[in-house]
């Protein structure tokens, strides 16, 4: 090999190098929060022979309890999405949901008047298929779900748009004759494009593969009670499971704070249903 061809290779490999020591991981700690919620909900689908529906629905959820907090307005999910079921045993829907943020005690005065802090787009495509048995149904839904942020971020930190994957097994229990319809079903949530920074690597060596993450774990227990033809009643407890990986780049400094946060939530929900 020639000289010249030994000396690029060698400057190559100093700057790779260098490169992969320049950003190191310091870990500041984990922050594990604790909350308890009081959800209200109202849910109306139009629905055609054809299998068409055409639904809305409205969530609003406030903490009684929680550990940063206290008892304040947590979030709103506004909903409009449209359904199609080809066949009894699967089905497709794409929706829009508006997300609002209730008050954080880290916002400064400016944050607060400016509505992209606190306003959130999401959009979701869902695929469903389900059997039913004689006293017993069975569904799995996968949705890819992308939420869109209109404020100022650090795209080495968070993203602007944000994808997930939403696996969630869920069974109805069916009572021949009765009102009630007692339910129960559990889902896991996967980031799928998280920042290079933000994945997970081995011992926290940003020169390891990173990988994707599970970022939320919930199931929830309930039950629904029609009380009339088109309308009926969804009694609910749910229980959270969240995860984030926190990013701090500083670059004055050359290295990366990274913060462990967990949240372990319970809620308790009553959702009202009409279907037409």
């Amino acid at each position: 090999m020639k000289l010249r061809h030994k000396i690029g290779l060698s400057i190559l490999c100093l700057l790779l190098s260098l490169s992969a020591s320049a950003w190191e991981y310091h870990s500041v700690g984990s922050d594990v929060e604790h909350s308890a919620q009081l959800r209200f909900g109202a849910n109306f689908t139009k629905k055609w022979d054809c299998g068409v529906r055409l639904g809305f629905n409205e969530d609003m959820r406030f903490d009684l309890y929680h550990t940063e907090t206290g008892a304040s307005f947590n979030h709103s999910y506004t909903t409009l999405h449209v359904a199609y079921a080809p066949i009894e045993f699967f089905k497709v829907d794409v929706g829009y949901i508006l997300k609002i943020h209730g008050p954080n005690k880290e916002w400064s005065d400016e944050k607060r008047k400016d509505y992209n802090q606190w306003l959130r787009h999401r959009v979701f495509f869902s695929v469903t298929g389900s059997y039913k048995f004689t006293y017993l149904k069975l569904s799995l839904r996968e949705r890819a779900l992308l939420e869109m942020r209109t404020d100022s971020v650090n795209p080495l930190e968070k993203n602007k748009y944000n994808w997930q994957l939403r696996s969630r097994l869920g069974g109805e229990v069916l009572l021949p004759g009765q009102p009630v319809k007692p339910y129960a079903w559990v889902e896991v949530i996967n980031t799928l494009n998280a920042p290079e920074y933000q994945q997970k690597y081995k011992n926290n060596d940003p020169t390891n593969r990173g990988h994707q993450y599970i970022c939320n774990v919930r199931t929830q227990v309930g039950v629904k009670w029609r009380v009339s033809r088109l309308s009926s009643l969804d009694f609910y407890y749910r229980l959270t499971y969240g995860y984030n990986r926190d990013i701090n780049i500083t670059k004055s400094k050359g290295y990366i704070e990274l913060e462990e946060e967990k949240l372990y939530q319970h809620a308790i929900g009553i959702s009202y249903d009409l279907d037409w």
